[in-house]
């Protein structure tokens, strides 16, 4: 969904490049200022060949418009009013509260709350959670597209569906086949909680549950339906990869409809990560493939609050990851299979679904791209063959999973992009969160982190508190008052509106340069559920 900015203030957008580059250049991270001429690669989770990467340059002319243009007057800035602040950071909120069952609730989770706020447009995040109808537990997960958002929405859609059928036990996934052979109505697996523009692609819908279909059957034959036992982390790892397969072999197939079988090679040739927790009373289980996270929110003894990290990054700041890239290669290979901390130079994360440019052989990819629609066909991106590909698969969808078993002092759980962690260190994540969650923040003492600070900005910050105080929360939705902190925060840790306003009113074209896409999913759990789990072993 494109950044709703374009509401609020048409004028940014058709004024004169200069007039917002004056304006822009007052963003507090020097490092990300707008002087530089294109956007930074550091921003670019996939960074194209150069014959086709001046798409994400501005023309080659621009500085010298930019600094040709002269006027009288000083460069007018134009700044958001709070309303309309709040309506570009609410516009994507969701939440959702666990109902309570003859006044008695009985799961671990009291509720989620999660929100989106783009910076690509259309933004490739995407979002999901479900309540498992056949199994108990809940599923919850965030999905960072890169090269378009074709693949993070059909993983949004599909992976959930995969995940519950493997968690099935032998008897009912008979009764589901049971039921579309005589034409019955199937029983629901899935009750989803979404935000109205959290889309579902009816068009390929048949498409979808016809390779899901598929695999319920594998299941079926695999399964005697001696074990009554699931394996949960089996169950997630089997899911990820086995939706990431049917993804590569729907684009292999094609389709007679033109429609869909352009569709399905958007969705393989662009690709994205994704991180899902399943909550299962005390049982939580963190599935990551790339580098989006999952941090734990525990509140000390003391009243303190701190991070628990329960997923690893997949990417070249971890040493893992590069040990196992290599040993998956010849040894010839170990120089050129991560350049400039990059799988071959181009792609940052190390696992994802889709992506078949990092998968196919080069035989595969060309008759795919040749046979397929003249749109593909045109697409220099498509046809473009990585550097030093001798090896291939380079790129593996298969996920990272991490059980935590869950403590009376677990109190929340942190998903989100990586366009957040970018921005903040987890430990802040976990205190915003957490003071948000349990209105303790106005007691704590401010701090200035070594910063001079006068008189005059000391009664600021106060009147700030105090003012704060008085409206108690002006955000009713966690995701949306850690979006707002991740945005707009200042040298003292707290909200600045102006540096807010600024940053939310930088056109499509600039919003790039300094931030990624962000999504944020904060899972709020039950303490007294969870102690009574304790209490009953």
């Amino acid at each position: 969904m494109p950044a709703p900015t374009q509401l609020f203030f048409p004028l940014i957008r058709n004024c004169e490049l200069s007039r917002i580059y004056g304006t822009a250049c007052y963003c507090h991270h020097k490092h990300l200022c707008c002087s530089s001429p294109y956007i930074p690669q550091s921003r670019l989770r996939y960074t194209p060949h150069l014959a086709y990467s001046t798409f994400c340059r501005p023309k080659e002319n621009w500085w010298q418009y930019t600094q040709g243009r002269k006027y009288a007057s000083t460069p007018q800035k134009f700044y958001l009013t709070p309303p309309q602040v709040n309506s570009i950071l609410k516009a994507n909120e969701y939440s959702f509260k666990v109902p309570e069952f003859d006044g008695k609730n009985v799961s671990s989770v009291l509720g989620f709350d999660s929100n989106q706020l783009p910076a690509n447009a259309p933004i490739e995040d995407r979002r999901s959670a479900a309540t498992c109808l056949q199994t108990r537990g809940m599923l919850l997960g965030v999905f960072d597209g890169h090269a378009g958002c074709a693949c993070s929405q059909a993983v949004s859609e599909r992976l959930f569906y995969y995940i519950a059928v493997s968690l099935l036990p032998h008897e009912t996934l008979l009764e589901i086949e049971n039921a579309v052979e005589s034409g019955r109505a199937l029983l629901p697996i899935l009750q989803w909680h979404k935000h109205p523009n959290d889309y579902f692609s009816k068009e390929a819908s048949k498409l979808y549950f016809n390779s899901l279909r598929t695999y319920w059957q594998e299941l079926i034959d695999l399964n005697t339906g001696e074990s009554a036992d699931i394996d949960v982390k089996e169950a997630l790892i089997n899911a990820f990869k086995r939706l990431d397969n049917d993804i590569s072999l729907e684009a292999q197939v094609g389709d007679p409809n033109s429609f869909l079988n352009y569709l399905v090679l958007r969705v393989a040739f662009s690709g994205a990560t994704a991180c899902v927790a399943h909550v299962d009373g005390v049982d939580l289980h963190v599935a990551n493939t790339g580098d989006s996270r999952a941090m734990l929110g525990v509140q000390e003894e003391d009243g303190s609050w701190s991070a628990v990290t329960l997923s690893n990054d997949h990417n070249a700041q971890n040493e893992r990851e590069l040990e196992r890239l290599k040993l998956e290669h010849p040894k010839n290979e170990a120089k050129s299979v991560v350049k400039q901390d990059r799988l071959l130079g181009l792609l940052m994360p190390f696992r994802a679904f889709g992506d078949v440019k990092f998968k196919w052989s080069i035989d595969l990819q060309k008759r795919v791209i040749e046979s397929g629609p003249d749109q593909l066909n045109d697409n220099e991106y498509t046809k473009f063959i990585p550097p030093n590909y001798y090896t291939p698969p380079y790129l593996t969808a298969e996920p990272e999973v991490t059980y935590h078993r869950l403590r009376p002092q677990d109190k929340f759980l942190v998903l989100a992009t990586d366009g957040l962690w970018e921005t903040m260190h987890r430990q802040d994540v976990v205190r915003i969160v957490g003071e948000y969650l349990t209105g303790m923040h106005h007691q704590q003492p401010i701090a200035v982190g070594g910063y001079k600070v006068t008189l005059g900005q000391m009664h600021g910050l106060l009147t700030e508190r105090r003012a704060k105080m008085s409206s108690v929360f002006e955000d009713q939705n966690a995701a949306t008052h850690l979006i707002r902190h991740a945005v707009g925060n200042n040298e003292f840790g707290t909200v600045d509106h102006e540096r807010l306003s600024k940053m939310l009113s930088l056109p499509e074209e600039l919003a790039r340069m300094y931030r990624d896409d962000i999504t944020i999913i904060v899972v709020q759990f039950n303490s007294h559920v969870i102690g009574a789990y304790q209490n009953q072993e």
